[in-house]
């Protein structure tokens, strides 16, 4: 019998093995498409540039949507938005299976219909990140990346070969057919789905609001930066290869759709072994080291991949490359989930996947660009390189290890009686806490408190400060801002346990006798906005 939390254990959960099989059916699918696009795109135009923007097509959207997909993620039944979502790339597969049969596309279609297809993808991609913390543990959740990453890559062995099978007997319009059949698994498996969504005692944050504070999230988690700095370092270097590879084929080993699918199926089992030994390798090294060998092996094999032109080595150099791409990606992806509490994963997964994905879509147009000026050969090279720079970055920006903090919700917060008649939008609110320090712990007192700074603003205070009583030096009060009374609730009821060493550590260190003392006080204007403005003398005409 599996064990609870392996990667076989997970599929004694009907839900999990019920949208992993449908998603390895949408996988192929849509593999097969990237080949016949790829491929039909050589056939289309001999620009090694407008070859590389099928890559660009497809991940560009990605970087430029996903936040907002985020927002719905966050702020939405995420199982609707990916029915949205997958019902929208359907009719797009549809439309251009029926183009390529009429003989209609041109390169700027075909690149315009993939990038619908990557709309849709940014659209489906946060929310189903953010539901594997629905239907799997916290403890489950490593594994059930790195199955959905195996899952992946499994078709990737295979799909990419039958991809370049079917383009090389029925053509390109084959493809995107396979392609559009296989959204229906996905939409089923979907319907099929009812998740036990949580009772919401606060309504819907408004999109602008939860835009921001998605990104004001982000921005004060050092954690979460470094991983997305590392993750757009590997997608603008490692795209290199599978940008530049049709080219590659085609002009280094003189192959052809059939090559060019086989050696995507290499990098694809390459990465179903990465998969595998992902689990092995987190129990043996930290984050850090495993994201370098990630990044050197992949500077490896591109380098090997640019100087030879025999099919047996690129086979061989693409299956090193699948294994350090899974490890890398499977690890950025873990270590953001595990690193974020429930309330924001669905954003902070989106501005991961913006920074990757962007990265991808940038590193399609430079290296393709820079193939056309230097040669593939060097542009590959160049990539390499970089790999290795994001290698040695991880000496001044580590890797975090996962799974060390606590992200559930604190739950202390109680709605204070209010003796005012407020309603939920009703503010500004402002907070003040006052706190009665000893002399010989203010010094640790300030270093508290700038950990409580980051924490305050990260969940949504504005205007922070921080005072200190002139007459009574003893005495300091920490204030800040909030719009509205809503936004205070939501405010508090965003701390984690995490959080609670930091809140700890602060009534550990007042002296005072009685308990802090919170004021929760409405601005009210008292001057009207006109009396309060400066007159401007008239100057006589």
């Amino acid at each position: 019998m599996p064990k609870p939390g392996s990667l076989l254990g997970l599929f004694n959960n009907q839900t999990f093995r019920m949208l992993w099989i449908a998603a390895l059916a949408s996988n192929f699918g849509g593999l097969v498409q990237s080949v016949g696009a790829a491929w039909m795109m050589t056939e289309l135009t001999a620009s090694e540039s407008m070859v590389a923007l099928v890559q660009t097509s497809v991940t560009l959207p990605i970087m430029i949507f996903s936040l907002a997909a985020g927002v719905f993620a966050d702020n939405f039944d995420r199982r609707k938005v990916m029915l949205v979502a997958q019902g929208f790339m359907f009719v797009v597969s549809v439309a251009l299976t029926v183009l390529a049969l009429e003989g209609m596309l041109s390169p700027w279609l075909l690149l315009s219909f993939t990038f619908l297809i990557g709309c849709g993808t940014a659209l489906h991609n946060p929310s189903w990140q953010a539901s594997m913390g629905d239907i799997v543990t916290r403890e489950e959740l490593p594994a059930a990346v790195s199955l959905n990453s195996m899952g992946f890559n499994i078709m990737r062995s295979v799909g990419p070969a039958a991809g370049g099978a079917i383009v090389a007997i029925a053509g390109a319009a084959a493809a995107f057919a396979v392609n559009a059949a296989s959204y229906v698994a996905i939409i089923a498996a979907l319907l099929r789905w009812h998740p036990s969504l949580p009772a919401k005692s606060l309504p819907r944050e408004p999109f602008g609001i939860a835009f921001q504070a998605g990104l004001r999230y982000v921005a004060m988690s050092p954690n979460l930066m470094k991983v997305i700095l590392r993750g757009f370092l590997f997608g603008v270097s490692a795209v290199a290869l599978q940008a530049l590879l049709p080219v590659v084929v085609r002009d280094n080993l003189g192959g052809d759709a059939f090559i060019f699918g086989t050696l995507l199926g290499c990098f694809g089992i390459g990465a179903v072994i990465g998969a595998m030994a992902n689990a092995n390798l987190r129990a043996r090294f930290h984050n850090e080291n495993i994201t370098r060998i990630g990044f050197t092996g992949f500077a490896v094999s591109t380098f090997a991949i640019a100087v030879s032109n025999l099919v047996v080595v690129s086979a061989i150099a693409l299956l090193v490359a699948g294994a350090c791409w899974v490890v890398c990606l499977s690890l950025f992806n873990v270590t953001m989930q595990m690193s974020t509490p429930r309330w924001v994963v669905g954003r902070a997964m989106a501005l991961y996947q913006t920074g990757v994905f962007g990265g991808m879509a940038a590193g399609s147009w430079v290296w393709g660009s820079l193939s056309e000026s230097i040669g593939t050969n060097n542009a590959l090279i160049g990539a390499a390189l970089i790999l290795l720079l994001g290698a040695v970055t991880g000496l001044r920006a580590p890797l975090p290890d996962f799974g060390l903090l606590n992200l559930d919700p604190l739950n202390r917060f109680t709605e204070p009686p209010l003796r005012l008649d407020l309603t939920q939008r009703s503010g500004p609110i402002m907070i003040m806490v006052d706190y009665e320090i000893a002399q010989e712990d203010v010094q640790e007192f300030l270093a508290t408190m700038s950990l409580r700074r980051r924490i305050r603003i990260r969940d949504g205070a504005q205007q922070w400060a921080l005072l200190r009583d002139l007459e009574n030096p003893d005495i300091w009060t920490e204030s800040y801002h909030v719009p509205t009374w809503v936004e205070y609730i939501r405010h508090n009821e965003r701390r984690t346990n995490a959080d609670a060493e930091v809140s700890d550590r602060l009534l550990a260190l007042h002296k005072g006798a009685k308990p802090l003392r919170v004021h929760r006080m409405i601005e009210r204007q008292t001057v009207t906005p006109h009396d309060d403005m400066p007159r401007l003398r008239e100057e006589p005409s």
